[in-house]
């Protein structure tokens, strides 16, 4: 595997990935524990999504069940077919343990779209966790995913191709310090990228690079995901820029202040946009890759949603009449995740 990238489909040769987007969900189940309980008192948390109600569902102030499974692979390729229609080519597939995982699946839908995935690994936030992973040590989070990069993850064949993304909570928690510490160690076997989903805290993402130091991490093949609902200040975003680690915009298409997992005010499209360009003048342009991080179904072109492909169709030419050269967008699109994907001889 070494000099090539790891999809489900086998290795291939880093140039073949074309456009990638770093951070998205295919096939998964990202629905609380607590939620998905609830439902067997409280059937109207699985109510159909219409075009009645499918604005509410999206914006989050009323909960729903069903929004977050996305388990129908008919429904996966078509989806993915128009992304690669619109000019998308390859992704990162962020679904990992606490997700419902499903390798076979995304080895069919990869196969029938003709759309280069990326499989992650690892183990998402504590409260997705099983259980059991509280017995765990260190050393046996970091040989699941070593497996899951060698042989194959979650029961099959299928290999990863990247660690993450790695679940943290604010505060972090002592579980998925350990699953974190894993992550590091088999960063360190394997030199695979990392890319890591922080808690809802602006501080955190410099409490995590300070720990993978500490742990022997290799921080510019290191991603902090979800930037962009995270730090809102030029000070902290130059800090964690300046530690040579990857930020990641990967909200993208999600437009709404209200953010139900904390309370915080949302950015837009065009504030990313205005944050990407201040640290591309800062000089930080093999720094930054963007992604849309679907995961749940009112994002999907089926349900009235923006789809896979809304950066292609609207991001990009926003970003060219903002000043955008080719070569910035190459750069953030095709170099450098290609750089992270590629696995090091």
């Amino acid at each position: 595997m070494a000099g090539h990238v790891q999809t489900v489909l086998g290795a291939v040769p880093p140039e073949s990935l074309g456009a990638t987007l770093m951070h998205e969900h295919v096939l998964c189940d990202i629905t609380p524990r607590s939620l998905r309980e609830a439902t067997l008192s409280r059937p109207e948390l699985l109510q159909p999504i219409t075009l009645q109600s499918r604005y509410d569902i999206d914006y989050g102030r009323h909960p729903h069940a069903g929004k977050t499974v996305m388990l129908d692979r008919e429904l996966a390729v078509a989806e993915l077919d128009l992304f690669r229609a619109e000019g998308g080519a390859s992704m990162v597939e962020m679904t990992i343990g606490g997700l419902a995982p499903d390798p076979d699946g995304l080895v069919e839908v990869s196969r029938r779209t003709g759309v280069q995935l990326v499989m992650g690994c690892g183990q998402y936030v504590e409260d997705f966790q099983d259980p059991s992973n509280h017995a765990r040590s260190v050393e046996d989070f970091a040989t699941e995913m070593l497996d899951a990069l060698r042989r194959g993850a979650w029961g099959t064949d299928v290999r990863a191709g990247i660690i993450g993304e790695i679940g943290c909570s604010a505060p972090w928690t002592p579980l998925e310090r350990r699953v974190m510490a894993g992550a590091a160690l088999a960063q360190q076997e394997t030199g695979a990228a990392l890319t890591i989903h922080p808690g809802v805290h602006p501080d955190q993402p410099a409490e995590i690079i300070a720990f993978l130091r500490a742990h022997g991490g290799d921080i510019p093949r290191t991603i902090i995901d979800h930037v962009d609902r995270t730090i809102f200040d030029d000070d902290r975003l130059f800090a964690l820029a300046d530690t040579g680690c990857v930020l990641e915009f990967d909200l993208f298409g999600y437009e709404h202040a209200y953010w139900s997992f904390a309370p915080i005010n949302m950015p837009n499209d065009g504030t990313r946009i205005d944050r990407i360009r201040r640290l591309l003048d800062r000089g930080h342009g093999d720094q930054v890759v963007i992604s849309q991080d679907i995961c749940r179904l009112t994002r999907l072109r089926a349900f009235g949603g923006h789809g896979y492909g809304h950066i292609f169709r609207n991001i990009v030419p926003f970003m060219r009449e903002r000043g955008f050269s080719q070569a910035e967008l190459d750069a953030i699109l095709v170099e450098t995740p290609r750089r992270l994907l590629t696995l090091p001889g």
